[in-house]
């Protein structure tokens, strides 16, 4: 009865399901995923509806300590570009006890909010002056610590960087602490690799974007990468701005998504971060080669950077749909039903159309929306998360039935619904379990208070 949980409703992978009985293993894993179901006796119940872990599929944690604080004009056309210089200010600030801090803070925002794991695209690499430390995985190191003491599931993507624009341009001073050669990035990747498999945490690669990664390069470092883990998960930034699609086609003739997809192995391993600006054919070609489309609303529309066209994404990638994830990146906002309200309610400023995200087999655009976005950001994690479901991790999230806008709803579809669209979101969570351990409890971490207390000291440090 320790491993077991009883659900009068519960979001598996197939939709909502009566009477389930959850039981995990040891090892965090579930064993068995029963619906119409008897409850044993003693059993624990739910307190509302379950669903499958969210996982986060895009994360800059260090910019959580800047959130709120580059909103006013510093110039008339401010613009994603703008913005990146304010956020190398403060990259070139932190130290690794900065990163822990700040990361272990934002790791139990994002568990009370709904979130069970993390792709942490880390490019915070080396010194303020640019040296790697003694250890050069150290700031690597500072977030797998966060990560383990908040309790959320990790999958740690270094950032491969080498350039400041298209064609090999020399990066810029605000870039230096990012920069590795190719055989310092797969050096790192060999020393983070087993002390990943010792903490359950997966890892990957991250090349940071066409414009940072000169083709020589990508290339070698994939190869490395293959002969290390050919299953790594493998996250890209691409398409992000109007401005990056038009150096790309400056330098080499095509759209950067084209471009990537003729000289690079695109498939079920990468992850296409934002890619707002394709055109016909790659979002034809991309959906078709089984790329997870890692989508960003609250940051892309905080920064700018458009409007992703779902509909068209999904009916790019045929009968299944292209897939796709959410992520919170720069976290101006850290909550996961947000990011899929934002994402529908884009869809509809654009389409001039309502429940757009809606699915043959699922009406209900909440309910449509977590399915797709948990199973496509299992996949872009590398990690088995994909729902409650046997062989999976045990990770669920626990809405409470008693909220004033969940209580008396007559179906699980209303109860997600109104947590999505109409609960003030993060508060309708009542229980959020990792690898079967309940980490948040009557909608808290138990280290919240601290967490938070430590993030709030590095902000008011760095003033």
């Amino acid at each position: 009865m320790n491993r077991s949980l009883f659900a009068q409703y519960a979001l598996l992978p197939s939709g909502w399901a009566r009477d389930v009985l959850l039981q995990w293993d040891d090892r965090g894993r579930f064993a068995s995923v029963a619906p119409q179901a008897e409850p044993p006796p003693g059993i624990r119940r739910a307190a509302g509806p379950v669903l499958p872990g969210m996982p986060n599929l895009h994360s800059h944690a260090f910019q959580r300590a800047m959130a709120g604080l580059s909103e006013y004009q510093g110039q008339a056309d401010d613009s994603f570009w703008t913005w990146r210089t304010l956020m190398y200010r403060l990259a070139g600030t932190l130290t690794p006890e900065h990163l822990e801090a700040i990361a272990t803070g934002l790791y139990v925002e994002m568990l009370e909010a709904g979130y069970t794991s993390v792709c942490e695209f880390h490019y915070l690499h080396h010194d303020p002056s640019g040296r790697p430390y003694p250890d050069p995985a150290a700031m690597s190191l500072a977030l797998l610590r966060a990560a383990e003491r908040a309790g959320i599931g990790l999958t740690l993507l270094p950032v491969f960087y080498q350039a400041g624009g298209f064609g090999g341009v020399p990066p810029a001073e605000g870039q230096r602490r990012f920069l590795h050669t190719t055989d310092a990035m797969l050096s790192l990747l060999a020393r983070l690799k087993p002390v990943c498999e010792a903490r359950g945490a997966r890892l990957g690669l991250a090349p940071h974007s066409l414009r940072a990664v000169p083709p020589d390069s990508l290339r070698a470092v994939l190869a490395g990468l293959d002969a290390l883990d050919p299953t790594a998960p493998i996250h890209i930034h691409i398409a992000e701005q109007t401005a990056e699609v038009d150096a790309c086609l400056a330098w080499s003739g095509q759209r950067p998504v084209q471009w990537l997809l003729d000289h690079a192995p695109i498939d079920e391993r990468w992850c296409l971060v934002h890619a707002t600006h394709m055109d016909d054919d790659e979002y034809r070609r991309a959906a078709a080669s089984g790329a997870i489309a890692g989508l960003c609303p609250t940051t892309e529309a905080n920064l700018g950077d458009g409007i992703f066209d779902a509909p068209r994404w999904r009916a790019a990638g045929g009968p299944e749909g292209g897939r796709w994830g959410v992520g919170s990146d720069s976290h101006v906002c850290v909550n996961a039903a947000e990011e899929l309200m934002l994402l529908e309610y884009g869809q509809r400023l654009r389409s001039h159309r309502r429940n757009v995200l809606a699915g043959p087999a699922q009406r209900h655009v909440a309910t449509a929306m977590t399915l797709e976005a948990v199973a496509g950001g299992a996949q872009a994690s590398g990690r088995p998360i994909a729902g409650l479901a046997a062989g999976q991790q045990a990770d669920w999230v626990v809405l409470d039935a008693a909220h004033p806008l969940l209580a008396g709803l007559p179906s699980p579809d209303a109860m997600l619904s109104a947590h999505v669209f109409a609960s003030h979101r993060q508060s309708a969570i009542q229980e959020v379990a990792v690898a079967g351990t309940v980490q948040v409890d009557a909608g808290r971490h138990a280290i919240g208070e601290a967490a938070r207390a430590g993030l709030a000291a590095v902000r008011a440090a760095l003033g």
